[in-house]
């Protein structure tokens, strides 16, 4: 998997991309990220690459020959995604990650500052993406997420596959509560299906708990579960 990140502050992804798992699935070529900077592809002498917005307005955009100039100067994979982080996008969510981990060997990600982007851009753009119904700095930080969740999802990345089957999500269930060593700690013990060496019973505890947890933390997965399994 390629992903190619047009972003005017490239040494934001430094240390991330370096840490865990992320980091070894790097270093292993499981992925590739490389990094364009519209600042290097803007022709005046000022190499902006921002404006004020045309009918006035707080704040700039994002000019517009900058991002295509960088977007054009990458190479073209045949089963490739141009991502724009926008509020305005569709959710991120595991369905989406999943869906972009197996369908695509590129992904080129545009990190939106200022106010956004020149509208124009989205002639470019073939998927629009959203971390969430909040506002941030920069568009960084939801391409770090993406990039994070779509690596952990190709083969290799993880040590056991089985454990990414049985997360949050996976099911359309949030996940079931998980205990260690201690058993007992400031009087709070672990339930004892887990220490009984029941397997079944455990399997029935933790789908129990899945369905209870999702019920009552996101309402809007378990009727959407719901719906999917009658």
């Amino acid at each position: 998997m390629r992903f190619d990140i047009v972003t005017l502050f490239p040494d934001f992804f430094t240390s991330p991309l370096n840490s865990g798992l992320i980091g070894k699935a790097l270093a292993k070529q499981i992925a590739q990220v490389y990094l364009a900077n519209p600042r290097n592809f803007a022709t005046d002498k000022h190499r902006r690459v921002d404006d004020e917005p045309y009918g006035g307005g707080v704040g700039m955009l994002m000019k517009p020959e900058p991002i295509f100039a960088a977007v054009e100067s990458l190479p073209t994979l045949p089963r490739r995604e141009v991502i724009l982080m926008t509020p305005q996008g569709q959710p991120l969510n595991q369905n989406l990650l999943r869906e972009l981990a197996i369908s695509y060997d590129q992904l080129v990600v545009i990190c939106g500052h200022y106010e956004g982007v020149d509208e124009r851009v989205l002639h470019l753009v073939t998927r629009e993406v959203s971390l969430g119904d909040f506002i941030l700095t920069c568009g960084e930080i939801p391409a770090l997420a993406l990039i994070n969740g779509v690596v952990r999802l190709l083969p290799g990345t993880v040590g056991k596959v089985e454990s990414l089957k049985a997360e949050s999500f996976e099911a359309g269930l949030l996940d079931y509560p998980q205990y260690t060593r201690p058993a007992e700690y400031r009087e709070w013990k672990v339930p004892d299906v887990l220490l009984s060496g029941n397997h079944a019973e455990i399997a029935r505890w933790r789908k129990e708990q899945q369905i209870q947890r999702t019920q009552e933390r996101r309402p809007d997965l378990y009727e959407a579960w719901l719906r999917a399994n009658n």
